[in-house]
């Protein structure tokens, strides 16, 4: 730690904390998402954090260090967060248009996708010794949906031994309880999330398996290829809609959602642009306007992969989020 940046920052220079804490902003950010499941709400309590570690920084002795200091105030405040307000929606069962009888009911329809551009380097920090859960795994949709479903105390436990790697006593000490309640929290959130998180090898960012893969499947979208599309997934794939709560399971129960109602017997036609959310691939998905020669934004879909085939597709249907991935509300076609 700077010992001249801190003796400034607490005789009052913003400018001297600013440079002590901006290091942290982007994984205290991802570690917020992780806890709440929404950009907007882990941008708004990452800035309640560095507001409260400003207020407090005359209180800060040094016993740790700087950035478990302010993971302490950033988990404290998303679990009030938590508990002080009854932030989920209702499932969303109204739709504008008709859909076929799902396989099964989503838990989580709340989460948001988080854009690979705001991730701190997923090698940077280096998790403690204690980091049983890879970077880049701990980012994606599959392990963040899953957390979700923990209570907020067991992913808390969960996100700062497992995947920040803090030791047992660190993380009593933030969450001001023993080392056996982080322990048996822990043992409960590893059983919970180990039925839950899908197992295999995903395929790696970028590689050949991956860019085959996502060429052959924006061919299939934009063509309305529904075998196509189909012959890409594994046999137990789901696509989820979020805020819907319908998930179709399989390749069959996919294949007709697609048909009747994602390309409406091929009567909708799409345009995909390429992005990435939590360090999967992801379109910018367009509607093609049948009467001028324009696309609009329709959804976000990422995609989860094992190998060379699609376990996973979560069309997110808010057009708001394409600010966040830089993409435009409209398309020239």
């Amino acid at each position: 730690m700077d010992e001249r940046l801190m003796a400034s920052a607490r005789a009052g220079d913003a400018t001297a904390f600013a440079e002590l804490t901006e290091p942290c902003r982007r994984e205290l950010q991802v570690h917020c998402y992780r806890i709440l499941g929404s950009v907007g709400e882990a941008e708004d309590l990452v800035q309640e954090t560095l507001l409260a570690a400003w207020r407090g920084i005359g209180e800060f002795e040094g016993r740790s260090s700087m950035r478990t200091w302010l993971y302490r105030i950033a988990i404290n405040r998303c679990l009030n967060a938590l508990r002080d307000q009854d932030r989920r929606p209702a499932p969303v069962t109204d739709s504008s248009v008709p859909l076929p009888e799902p396989s099964r009911l989503a838990e989580v329809t709340w989460l948001e996708p988080y854009p690979d551009s705001l991730l701190a380097r997923l090698d940077d920090p280096v998790p403690g010794p204690e980091a049983r859960v890879e970077s880049r795994e701990a980012i994606s949709l599959a392990f963040v949906t899953a957390t979700q479903t923990l209570p907020p105390r067991q992913r808390a436990i969960l996100l700062l031994r497992d995947v920040l790697g803090y030791r047992g006593a660190e993380v009593a000490d933030m969450l001001d309880t023993t080392e056996n309640a982080v322990a048996s929290g822990l043992k409960r959130a590893r059983a919970a999330l180990a039925a839950r998180v899908p197992g295999g090898p995903a395929s790696l960012p970028d590689s050949r398996a991956e860019r085959r893969t996502m060429d052959a499947f924006v061919a299939a979208f934009e063509q309305g290829d529904v075998p196509a599309l189909v012959a890409l997934l594994t046999d137990d794939a789901s696509a989820t809609m979020p805020p819907l709560p319908q998930d179709y399971v399989g390749r069959a129960a996919i294949a007709h959602f697609f048909t009747e109602v994602g390309f409406a017997r091929g009567t909708r036609r799409f345009r995909l642009v390429p992005t990435r959310a939590n360090g999967q691939p992801a379109f910018g998905r367009y509607l093609r306007d049948p009467y001028a020669p324009i696309a609009r934004a329709h959804g976000l879909t990422v995609l989860s992969l094992a190998g060379d085939r699609i376990t996973q597709l979560t069309s997110f249907l808010d057009t708001a989020l394409f600010p966040r991935f830089g993409l435009p509300r409209i398309l020239p076609d």
